[in-house]
């Protein structure tokens, strides 16, 4: 398949039950052999789909269907089961969120994968690190809402990561905590969901 050029609008898709669950346009930043950089714009349109969901609608269709906070960075490699998402704040580097999700799987219009719940914060100072949703995460868990074996993946992954956190090294260092979007870039206009996925 091929790499997609800097610059270019790709498709971030999360795949649920088979259908897309949620939607949006990032921007190429760096195609590589061993990752994937992809820039979300504050304001990017997030499309969502409908009907019955194992989990029901995406939690983010009851706010502003656009990305709220300011751009990210958002950093994958393949067979991965989570991706880096560098966050700033009035501009400034805050930190390093990470983001459980099934491996990538690229498409000819970007890529799929699937959020699964659970989270790690990182601030830029690396004072430590802190989990998110995993209340959230083991409640799933406990009631069935991951496929056989997939919490353990998960949490196998968190370990990985906890592992080099604790050591400190992280694959992903420093290399885009003083990255930004070139000014000719734009926000990319809302994409449809496609039939099927």
């Amino acid at each position: 398949m091929r790499r997609f050029n800097a610059g270019e609008v790709i498709r971030r898709r999360e795949i649920l039950d088979g259908r897309e669950w949620i939607v949006y346009p990032v921007t190429a930043v760096e195609d590589h052999p061993e990752f994937l950089a992809v820039y979300l714009f504050h304001g990017t349109p997030l499309t969502f789909g409908t009907g019955d969901f194992t989990w029901g609608l995406h939690p983010w269709v009851h706010f502003d269907h656009t990305w709220q906070s300011e751009g990210v960075l958002q950093v994958q490699r393949p067979g991965d089961g989570y991706s880096v998402w560098h966050f700033w704040k009035h501009g400034e580097f805050s930190g390093w969120y990470i983001n459980f999700q099934e491996p990538m799987r690229r498409t000819p219009l970007g890529f799929d994968t699937l959020d699964q719940e659970l989270d790690i914060w990182i601030p830029a100072d690396r004072s430590g690190y802190q989990w998110k949703d995993l209340e959230h995460f083991e409640e799933r868990a406990r009631s069935g809402g991951f496929r056989p074996g997939e919490a353990d993946m998960v949490r196998a992954e968190a370990r990985k990561v906890v592992d080099m956190i604790e050591a400190g090294t992280p694959w992903w260092g420093d290399r885009w905590t003083a990255w930004s979007a070139p000014a000719e870039w734009k926000v990319p206009g809302a994409v449809t969901l496609t039939s099927g996925a």
